[in-house]
């Protein structure tokens, strides 16, 4: 700005309006003299430069015209100080105006409309923001001057000042969710910072990238003021749980409460997440609902890792004569065999999600398993090792303590609402060790299993076996009825594990 050669000193406008700004827009006029005057001024600094130009020029025309009528040097220089001042005024100067916003002179312009557009669009761009019309209340001034082309403003540092003058609009760092914005703050830094900590607790020294189970976006833009959020409102909204859902495999031992209760459910809500599912006859790799706190943002992790691999045995059987079919014995174990297993791990939350095999190298070979099989067939009585309900009906007490007879006392079994005479089942096969009566009991019949383990079945009306039977799962043994301390037609129904009564509802199919 130094060679910018201005007029004399103009009173600032500001428009009132845009539509005022282009209509009315104040052009000021300048003594063309003066101008020319200061004009002469800077070229006289370029005197030297324009002599080495008019040199040049001079052997030029020296040469093309050998031979013939020549201009003479003073007459030549002469020519070339008009050539050259020429050359100034069309290329190196053009007319300008120096813009000036509160008295703040901020660059030069060819024109005013140039300055003017840019208010136009800095204006329409912050109403779109703000969603209403907004003008900006800048004092704005031009002063007229001849300045350098090259001296020339770039609009954006126009637009850069301009918007820092909209009070309602800040350049902020905004934090997107799958396209949807969260907030924004004035420090990306922070965000970063805050991202960083969400993923903290699943990364270790085996992470080899982090991505989210979202589009993750940080981009820098003009947002209203009142966008800009507290750095721990955004990560509040990130890790907020959200409802959901997953399954799981019913184990032996497991029981519809205890799975509820274990995942932080009452009964109803599990129920609600497993429609027409029997609570009561839970059966074993049984897939329930169950639900899973998941947070807005959930952060997924890959692990390169390697870990060494078992190789089973190959299994070779033989057969046995002095065995029961389905019945088998390790003749030789044999020594299971080892890899060196590389993969790719990912993980949701710290859960895994799947397993990539990148490659596995045996270390040791596996030895062959040799096992024998029997032949003999299997009679209906011995025991499947599983259990079947004695009879269907109505839960009417479960397993555990429980108010009854004016107190409370411990409850060894389920008891299953039936009609009398109704049939009372084997749950699997074994031998009888009592069929009486046994007080409170009542009518009683008791089986062994084998392994330790017994059921017992209890208030029956009449028996049907007698100790040392052999029974097959699902033989009638009994008639259900309300013998012993009842208050209604039922059977009991208890499985003792060497001598310890256990929940009956986590082991029957």
């Amino acid at each position: 700005m130094d060679e910018i050669l201005r007029t004399p000193n103009h009173a600032p406008v500001r428009p009132a309006s845009r539509s005022a700004r282009r209509s009315g827009r104040e052009q000021k006029n300048i003594a063309w003299s003066d101008r020319l005057h200061r004009f002469a001024d800077a070229a006289a600094a370029r005197s030297r430069r324009l002599k080495l130009q008019s040199a040049r020029v001079y052997h030029r025309v020296h040469s093309a015209t050998a031979g013939k009528p020549k201009l003479g040097p003073l007459s030549f220089l002469a020519l070339s100080l008009v050539i050259g001042l020429a050359s100034v005024v069309g290329v190196v100067y053009t007319p300008a105006y120096v813009v000036s916003v509160d008295g703040v002179d901020l660059g030069l312009v060819q024109e005013p409309q140039v300055f003017e557009q840019v208010m136009d669009r800095v204006e329409a761009r912050a109403s779109n923001i703000l969603g209403y019309d907004y003008t900006l209340q800048n004092q704005v001034g031009y002063e007229r001057v001849l300045a350098e082309r090259e001296d020339l403003s770039p609009i954006s540092g126009f637009e850069t000042y301009l918007f820092s003058q909209v009070g309602e609009v800040m350049k902020s760092y905004v934090l997107t969710v799958d396209g949807q914005a969260l907030g924004a703050v004035t420090d990306r830094a922070q965000i970063d910072q805050m991202l960083d900590e969400i993923a903290a607790p699943y990364v270790n020294a085996d992470t080899i990238s982090v991505p989210y189970d979202k589009a993750v976006g940080v981009s820098l833009e003009y947002t209203p003021s009142e966008s800009i959020k507290d750095i721990s409102e955004m990560k509040a909204a990130l890790t907020a749980n959200t409802s959901g859902q997953t399954t799981y495999e019913v184990q032996k031992g497991d029981t519809f409460m205890a799975l509820a209760f274990s995942n932080g459910m009452t009964m109803a809500e599990m129920e609600a997440l497993n429609p027409g599912v029997d609570i009561n006859k839970l059966q074993i790799g049984q897939l329930l609902n169950i639900k899973e706190e998941v947070p807005y943002l959930s952060v997924q992790t890959v692990d390169s890792i390697t870990y060494t691999e078992e190789i089973p045995c190959t299994v070779r059987e033989v057969e046995d004569d002095t065995m029961y079919q389905g019945e088998s014995k390790v003749l030789d174990p044999g020594v299971p065999g080892e890899a060196l297993v590389s993969a790719n791990v990912t993980y949701v939350n710290g859960h895994e999600r799947e397993r990539d095999i990148l490659s596995s190298t045996t270390v040791r070979e596996a030895t062959e398993k040799v096992v024998a099989v029997g032949t003999v067939p299997r009679p209906s009585w011995l025991p499947n090792g599983y259990y079947v309900w004695p009879c269907y009906g109505r839960i009417t007490s479960r397993f555990g303590y429980r108010y009854i007879f004016g107190s409370y006392s411990y409850h060894s079994g389920i008891d299953i609402a039936v009609p009398y005479g109704t049939s009372v089942k084997a749950a699997d096969g074994g031998t009888v060790t009592f069929a009486g009566y046994k007080g409170s009991y009542g009518y009683l019949v008791i089986i062994d299993h084998g392994n330790g383990e017994q059921t017992y079945y209890g208030h029956n009306s009449s028996l049907l076996v007698s100790p040392g039977d052999k029974v097959y799962q699902g033989q009638t043994i009994a008639k259900a009825g309300s013998t012993g301390r009842s208050t209604g037609s039922h059977c009991h129904f208890e499985i003792r594990v060497n001598g310890t009564q256990v929940n009956p509802s986590a082991y029957l199919n």
